[in-house]
C-alpha cells in the first residue's frame, strides 16, 4: 500500500511540475495570429527573427536528405515490416506519396515552406497524436473520467478486449503511454507479431509477459486497441469527433481523412462504425497535408487555444507532456526531449509528433516555432533529424 501511495504522489508531482512548466505564449490570444481556413499569412524571415539565407540552407538540407525509398507506400510498408511476415500484409488503404516538403512557422506566421505542401499524404504514427488528442476530447467531456481507471469497466457487455486476467488490469493511462502489454489479436494482427521480440516469430509468440504499467513497448496493435475502446466509449466515429472538436475550429482543410482497416467494423447501439488505426503500419491512418499538420502543432504551441476557444484542456496537455516509464515519451505520440537527448540542438521542453517516413511536427514554445518536415531521412553521420532542426535553429537572429 505504501509503495502504491508513493507512486501516486510521484505521478501527481510530475503532473504539477509539467503544468507549472507549460510555456505560456508571450501575447494575449486576442493579439496572436490565428490563420483563417485556406490561408496563412507570410512574413519576411527577418521580420520573424530569422536569417533567410540560413533558413534556405536548412530547407535545402531537408530536400537533400529526403527519403530515397520507393514512393509506392503499399510496397514500402510491406518491405519495411518484412520481419513481421506473414503478418505484414496490408489491410487498409495506402497511396503513392510525394517528395520532401514542409512548413516553418514562427510567431504565428509562415517563415518558409517547400515542396508539395498541399498533398494529403499518409503520416503514419503522427496519427497517434491525433488519436490521443481525440481521447483527450473524450476526457475533457467527462466521457472518460479517470485515466487510471481500468478500461474494462467502461466496456459494454460482450466486448472481450479486457476480460483476461492480464488485460483486465490495463488502464487508459497504460494504453496512452504504450505500457499496457495488452495481449491478444485485433483485426487479425496478434500483438506479438508487431515489432517481434526475439530472433524468430515462434519465440516472439511465446514472449515474456509484463505487468501493465511497468514496461514501455511501441506496439500498433495495442494502439488500435485504444482506438476501439475509445470508440465504445464515444459511440461516435472518432474522425467525426476530431473534425468537429479540433480540425474544423483550427481551420483545417477538407483534404485530411483518417482511415481504418477493411475488417475493422463494429456495431455499437445498432450503428455500424469503423474503428480507426493509430498509424499506417498495415495501411490506413491519417492522410493529411503539411499545412493541416502545422495548424495542429500550432494549436499546442498555444496551449490548446485557438483564438478565444480552449479546444483541448491545459490539464490534458500537461499530462501528455509528463513522462511515464519511458522518460522520452508522454502520451502517444508525444516524444519528449529530456536533457536534450533526442534533439541536442533544441530546448529540452520541445515536443515532436513523429511518424515513419520520417514525418515530424516540431513544437518549440521557447522559440515560438512550429516546424513540419515530411519524408526526412538524414543519416546518423549527418546528425539524424537533429541535423535538420539544428540548421533551422541556427537561422535565429533573435
Amino acid at each position: 500500500m505504501t509503495r502504491r501511495v508513493s507512486a501516486s504522489l510521484f505521478a501527481l508531482v510530475l503532473l504539477a511540475a509539467s503544468l507549472a512548466a507549460l510555456p505560456r505564449a508571450g501575447q494575449p490570444s486576442a493579439q496572436k495570429h490565428f490563420p483563417p481556413k485556406g490561408e496563412w499569412a507570410r512574413r519576411d524571415p527577418a521580420a520573424l527573427g530569422l536569417d533567410k539565407a540560413k533558413l534556405d540552407e536548412a530547407i535545402a538540407f531537408a530536400v537533400e536528405n529526403q527519403n530515397a525509398r520507393t514512393k509506392n507506400l503499399a510496397e514500402d510498408i510491406v518491405t519495411t515490416f518484412r520481419r513481421e511476415a506473414p503478418y505484414n500484409n496490408l489491410i487498409g488503404p495506402a497511396q503513392e506519396r510525394t517528395g520532401s516538403n514542409g512548413v516553418i512557422i514562427r510567431r504565428g506566421f509562415v517563415a518558409g515552406s517547400w515542396g508539395d505542401t498541399d498533398r494529403a499524404d499518409m503520416t503514419f504514427s503522427v496519427t497517434k497524436s491525433f488519436l490521443s488528442t481525440t481521447v483527450g476530447v473524450l476526457y475533457d467531456r467527462g466521457l472518460i473520467k479517470d485515466l487510471h481507471a481500468r478500461v474494462a469497466t467502461a466496456m459494454p457487455a460482450g466486448v472481450d478486449l479486457f476480460t483476461s486476467e492480464h488485460n483486465a488490469k490495463i488502464t487508459w493511462d497504460h494504453l496512452l503511454r504504450q505500457t499496457s502489454d495488452w495481449s491478444g489479436t485485433l483485426w487479425d494482427k496478434p500483438d506479438w507479431a508487431d515489432r517481434p521480440e526475439g530472433p524468430t516469430m515462434e519465440e516472439a509468440k511465446n514472449r515474456k509477459m509484463y505487468e501493465p504499467g511497468t514496461r514501455y513497448k511501441y506496439n500498433d496493435v495495442r494502439v488500435n486497441v485504444l482506438a476501439l475502446a475509445a470508440l465504445h466509449v464515444a459511440k461516435e466515429p472518432l474522425p467525426q469527433i476530431l473534425k468537429t472538436a479540433i480540425m474544423d475550429p483550427i481551420g483545417a482543410s477538407d483534404r485530411w481523412h483518417w482511415e481504418g482497416y477493411n475488417n475493422a467494423w463494429v456495431t455499437i447501439d445498432g450503428r455500424k462504425m469503423q474503428s480507426m488505426t493509430g498509424g499506417g503500419h498495415w495501411g490506413g491512418g491519417m492522410f493529411i497535408n503539411a499545412w493541416d499538420m502545422a495548424r495542429f502543432g500550432y494549436l499546442f504551441l498555444n496551449n490548446g487555444r485557438w483564438g478565444d476557444r480552449q479546444l483541448i484542456s491545459e490539464k490534458w496537455i500537461g499530462m501528455a507532456r509528463t513522462p511515464g516509464v519511458s522518460t522520452g515519451y508522454g502520451f502517444m505520440n508525444w516524444f519528449l526531449n529530456p536533457n536534450q537527448r533526442s534533439l541536442p540542438s533544441a530546448p529540452a521542453s520541445v515536443v515532436t509528433f513523429r511518424g515513419n517516413g520520417e514525418n515530424i511536427i516540431y513544437i518549440d514554445w521557447e522559440n515560438e516555432m512550429v516546424v513540419v518536415v515530411r519524408w526526412l531521412a538524414v543519416p546518423r553521420d549527418r546528425g539524424g533529424s537533429n541535423g535538420f532542426f539544428q540548421r533551422v535553429l541556427d537561422a535565429k537572429i533573435d
